[in-house]
């Protein structure tokens, strides 16, 4: 009887033993990644993805795969082929993935998202999107509520905000010049920025110039019209070739001594004052959706669209001394230095 007693107990602690890894194992996710281009801003959304996901015990390289896919496209020298080309990989990668069946896929961008969400939504994996302006381009039924399916977070600003603090920053500056391209995003941004500005006391003149063009033309022609400032959109014309276009800005508005701002949170060369949306902010943000999707099983649409706010503010203090502004103390108080 007491062998046998043993041998029962044993057999208890054996099988126990061979239980208890089984019930500490670790749920692991797999997350799926698709992007245009490989934009300095969009690996600052990747990194405050990751980062989000990390606070919440989801580690890449532990309990997490990511598959990371970035599509090529050039900007500068986009084409109606290539953007057809562009299309058709999206759809492509959509259906590899909608096949695949991760737990989770991010898009990022307004392409990303538009022509991959139906087939991913489609398999019933859960999206969530990110570093876009306004999700209504991509089928959303509003800024806060996305659709079934699908949530996400985006870089969209309310003007006013910023142009508050451009008011208090400026108060002297009436009428501000804008340079942008032919991008979607930017080109909402400045008709924004021109449908409020009067309510602020500033009239914005813009100039639509080509990827390939150079900005000091376009800068001497809103000169000539009044502009007492410039102002930076987001428009990718200004990050091409390690921020080309925003140093020529620089060098103009040095010799000019005309001041420039911009609605960019990027170390934008020639800016004194930066109002806006922070990247890596937008990337965490979307990472709190996934977070809620993977470890709670909420429902992508139960979630609401997520911004920042407030709006991120950044002062570049020596070239604000190098032009003899001071800003107020209200503005200095938000902001964080550039350096």
């Amino acid at each position: 009887m007491r062998r046998s007693a043993i041998l029962c107990i044993n057999a208890l602690f054996f099988a126990a033993g061979l239980a208890l890894p089984c019930l500490a194992q670790e749920k692991a996710y797999t997350v799926e990644i698709l992007q245009i281009t490989a934009l300095e801003e969009l690996q600052w959304v990747y990194e405050g993805f990751l980062n989000e996901l990390e606070k919440d015990g989801i580690v890449q390289g532990k309990n997490l795969t990511v598959k990371r896919t970035i599509i090529d496209f050039d900007i500068e020298n986009k084409t109606m082929t290539k953007q057809i080309k562009a299309y058709l990989r999206i759809r492509s990668e959509a259906a590899r993935i909608a096949k695949e069946k991760p737990d989770l896929v991010l898009t990022m961008g307004t392409p990303a998202t538009k022509y991959a969400k139906d087939k991913v939504i489609a398999a019933g994996i859960p999206l969530v999107f990110t570093a876009l302006a306004f999700p209504q381009a991509v089928g959303s039924k509003s800024l806060t509520e996305a659709g079934p399916g699908f949530t996400g977070s985006i870089t969209y600003m309310e003007m006013k905000d910023a142009l508050k603090v451009v008011r208090n920053a400026f108060p002297d500056i009436r009428i501000v010049g804008i340079v942008h391209s032919n991008d979607a995003n930017s080109i909402a941004h400045v008709e924004e920025a021109r449908k409020q500005g009067p309510a602020y006391g500033f009239t914005f003149v813009t100039k639509q110039v080509g990827m390939k063009e150079h900005l000091t033309p376009a800068l001497q022609e809103l000169q000539k019209q009044g502009a007492q400032a410039f102002a930076v959109p987001p428009d990718p014309y200004y990050e091409l070739h390690d921020h080309e276009k925003a140093s020529e800005l620089n060098g103009f508005s040095k010799a000019t001594r005309i001041p420039a701002f911009s609605f960019v949170i990027d170390k934008i060369p020639g800016a004194i004052l930066y109002v806006g949306t922070d990247f890596g902010v937008v990337g965490s943000l979307a990472g709190r959706q996934a977070v809620k999707i993977l470890k709670d099983g909420a429902k992508p649409e139960t979630l609401p669209i997520l911004r920042q706010q407030p709006l991120s503010v950044m002062v570049d203090t020596k070239l604000m001394q190098a032009f003899g502004i001071k800003l107020p103390p209200e503005v200095l108080r938000l902001a964080r230095p550039v350096d």
